[in-house]
């Protein structure tokens, strides 16, 4: 059964909160610029209105789990902490005295409540409708980039994960008492996932049994890893390691395993549309669908600012089409041609034709690709073989016995044509200048809210965690405009 918090509990306490937790308190500011019944409005259908015990308050667990994003803790050090930090208590509608909960009832509130919920756009939309209620919001131009996110098993399977960690508590007992090692469990030899699982609930239950050295901070952080890993995780665990993270490439020459969360941003740095996907999910495919959930949320989006990958042609179809100027460089194959250094053919205008380094015109060209909206077209010049194989500069341009010797352009369809025009301007340079925007909100995510590390496995998991810190970071920077 659910009941609503309105009000905090009556407390001959409550007189604390005004010593110990001032205006400027960033928690109490978020209490107070948030009403946060619409939690309960879109919850209390995951909940019996009138029968069973009362649950513990929908507002309060997803304010926990907001904590953990805004402070980066598991969950036992969460509620650990607000069991004696005021700050908390009162971010958490409670009263000085009050108990706190079990920390295992978060694991069942993302599992069972939060399951089936637009979370994600849900929230986004939330802060993006105080920034404009507050007047924070006025640009009408987004800023779009992907962020990676390594999977929290990365390419390691969970018998290996699990080794490692009940190794990194190992250590940090034997450094406190060697002599505990004789009263340890002995390790499994078996590749079975379930006698690594039933070792790793052994090695707790004894360091936990041994209550002084369970209790000591140095052990106390692994050993919680450890049994979080365990308990949270062991459905998960017993499947196989994170069957929704993929590879991805964050350049030419460097990857990573788990996901991709692709961002729209305003210039006032509110972030206004998320969508998580796969790593190896391409960040231009997503640019419409982040300017729909963004118009959604209430942007007018004029002007939308990326790098290279929003360049492509469907992307400058459907801006030109909506009256939406694309900030986005092409790709130096289009806007430059694809030449190689070693082949420097210059074209004739007045015969149409281009000229190699050798001074030797093609003979003739040919056009090749279908016609149509989408679709490029390549010219291709053909060159005298028999001149190639004289010339002295035949060293990287013709290949020995060839039958043919080629060149190849890609002929510019409208759109890159205009394009072209486009990265001309003076508009353009000067939006250019406010990517930079976005990579340091990438880095805010990733270095101040666990962003950088996945906190639990699948897709869906990762769209709670992206949730939670993209809700927080947006209202610390309403906070912050909002003076």
């Amino acid at each position: 059964m659910i009941q609503q918090q309105q009000e905090m509990v009556f407390s001959p306490y409550a007189a604390l909160y005004d010593i110990v937790v001032p205006k400027e308190n960033m928690l109490r500011q978020i209490n107070e610029l948030v009403d946060f019944s619409f939690i309960y409005e879109e919850l209390k259908d995951k909940y019996c209105l009138d029968n069973g015990r009362t649950a513990i308050d929908p507002i309060r667990m997803f304010k926990y789990l907001l904590l953990k994003a805004i402070f980066e803790l598991s969950d036992v050090d969460i509620v650990e902490r607000s069991r004696y930090d005021l700050s908390f208590k009162y971010f958490l509608n409670m009263a000085p005295e009050d108990p706190v909960i079990d920390p295992s009832s978060l694991t069942k509130f993302r599992k069972l409540r939060l399951k089936d919920l637009n979370l994600l756009d849900m929230l986004i939309g939330k802060t993006v409708t105080i920034a404009i209620e507050k007047d924070i919001l006025k640009s009408n131009a987004i800023i779009v980039d992907a962020t990676h996110t390594k999977a929290r098993y990365n390419q390691k399977s969970p018998q290996e994960i699990l080794q490692d960690r009940a190794r990194k508590l190992r250590k940090a007992v034997y450094a406190m008492d060697e002599s505990i090692k004789a009263k340890l469990p002995a390790k499994n030899t078996t590749d079975r996932l379930e006698d690594e699982i039933t070792y790793c609930q052994k090695l707790i239950r004894i360091i936990e049994m041994e209550s002084g050295i369970a209790q000591v901070p140095k052990i106390l952080e692994p050993l919680n890893l450890l049994k979080e890993t365990v308990e949270d995780d062991v459905e998960q665990l017993r499947i196989a390691h994170d069957q929704d993270a993929r590879v991805g490439h964050k350049s030419a020459d460097s990857s990573f395993f788990g996901y991709k969360t692709h961002l729209a941003m305003s210039e006032e740095r509110i972030i206004t549309a998320a969508i998580v996907t796969t790593g190896e999910k391409n960040d231009g495919k997503q640019l419409q669908v982040l300017i729909e959930k963004s118009q959604a949320a209430g942007i007018d989006v004029r002007t939308v600012i990326g790098d290279t990958a929003y360049s492509e042609k469907d992307n400058l179809t459907y801006s030109k089409t909506n009256n939406i100027e694309l900030v986005a460089k092409l790709n130096p194959q289009i806007s430059q041609g694809g030449r190689k250094k070693e082949e420097e053919f210059e074209y004739n205008k007045d015969a149409g034709l281009y000229v190699c380094k050798a001074g030797h015109m093609a003979i003739r060209k040919a056009r090749q690709g279908k016609k149509g909206v989408g679709k490029n077209q390549v010219d291709t010049y053909y060159f005298d073989v028999e001149k190639c194989k004289r010339c002295p500069f035949k060293e990287g341009c013709y290949k020995e016995d060839a039958k043919s010797k080629t060149y190849s352009v890609s002929i510019k369809s409208d759109e890159h044509s205009e394009q072209m025009a486009f990265q001309e301007s003076e508009y353009f340079k000067e939006k250019s200048k406010e990517r930079y925007k976005i990579e340091a909100k990438n880095s805010e995510l990733k270095h101040r809210h666990g962003y950088d590390v996945a906190t639990s496995s699948g897709l869906l998991g990762m769209e709670l965690q992206g949730a939670l810190a993209i809700f927080a970071v947006n209202l610390k920077r309403i906070l912050k405009l909002d003076v």
